[in-house]
């Protein structure tokens, strides 16, 4: 028993199934918004390269940083989302779990973000500094309506907290996406995870052409490898997320296989054209919309839900 919960941990579907087809999909995002460009795009191998390349370079700590703190960010928000694709993967692929599962997984996304703002609050450059203020920001701006889009296939489930028990009623009463309240819900969340994974039009706390990467602009070698892999792990963990929530989970069985990675690949398409037609928006912006606009209309999604719509 122990043997397989490492296994579930360390290879499928945690950490070595999360890593590869994280990587494995960031280059998808790159290419395809290369294409999307009139360019080319990198070989299939890149990311693999990149990350290779990044964990045999020198580790950079910044005299006035706090290094404990610089160092131990990165390392500590990718064993965060080593756990939550475990708990996500396990919900999907093996329909296990335990009650609350969802709960823990909505908290341990948002410590990740608080350990973005960790990270580049210890590293003493303004810049970086800007960027945690900028995530911080964000955070605020986009955390409350994810909590009200989850909240919606927990009513619809008849207040299921658990991944693997919202999944068995969307097996019997249909994915809830076909729903009115599913359908915005999965909208918003789209939405949301485009903040969440700061991809434009959200990448406000990094802005290159601003403030020079932001958290991460004092991060170099195996920390930088580490916050990278983070990025392109998230290419799993949310789009899967909405899938157990909206989308009825998978079914790999026959042709089941292949409308499961239609589902997938669905939502990656959706954030790359998102991320490719729109320019970086403000701060200000994005919390006027958040606020005014995609909170409300998930509170309306919640009303629609417990009215069974």
């Amino acid at each position: 028993m122990i043997g397989w919960k490492i296994f579930y941990l360390l290879v499928f579907p945690g950490l070595l199934f999360t890593g590869v087809l994280g990587l494995i999909v960031g280059w998808v995002d790159r290419k395809l918004s290369a294409r999307l460009q009139f360019r080319v795009g990198p070989p299939f191998f890149q990311n693999f390269n990149d990350f290779l390349k990044l964990l045999g370079k020198e580790t950079i700590i910044v005299k006035d940083s706090i290094k404990s703190v610089f160092v131990a960010t990165p390392l500590a928000a990718f064993g965060f989302l080593v756990l939550i694709s475990t708990m996500i993967g396990l919900a999907l692929f093996f329909h296990e779990g335990f009650v609350g599962d969802l709960f823990v997984i909505m908290y341990l996304l948002m410590i990740f973000s608080v350990l973005v703002i960790l990270g580049g609050s210890s590293t003493g450059n303004v810049y970086s500094s800007i960027g945690s203020g900028r995530e911080i920001k964000l955070l605020l701006a986009d955390e409350l309506a994810f909590i009200l889009i989850c909240l919606i296939p927990i009513i619809k489930s008849g207040y299921q907290i658990q991944l693997k028990n919202i999944l068995e009623v969307q097996s019997v009463q249909g994915p809830f996406i076909s729903s009115v309240s599913g359908a915005i819900a999965f909208v918003i969340g789209i939405l949301c995870i485009q903040a969440k994974m700061t991809l434009p039009p959200f990448h406000i706390p990094e802005a290159e052409t601003e403030i020079v990467g932001g958290p991460y602009m004092e991060y170099s070698g195996p920390l930088l490898a580490f916050w990278q892999l983070n990025h392109y792990m998230m290419f799993v963990i949310y789009p899967f997320l909405l899938i157990a929530l909206f989308l009825g989970g998978f079914d790999l069985h026959g042709i089941g296989i292949l409308w499961a990675v239609l589902k997938y690949l669905l939502i990656i398409v959706i954030m790359i054209l998102i991320k490719n037609t729109n320019p970086r928006i403000r701060i200000d912006t994005a919390l006027n919309f958040f606020w005014r606009y995609a909170t409300p209309i998930s509170f309306i999604g919640i009303i629609l839900a417990v009215f069974g719509v």
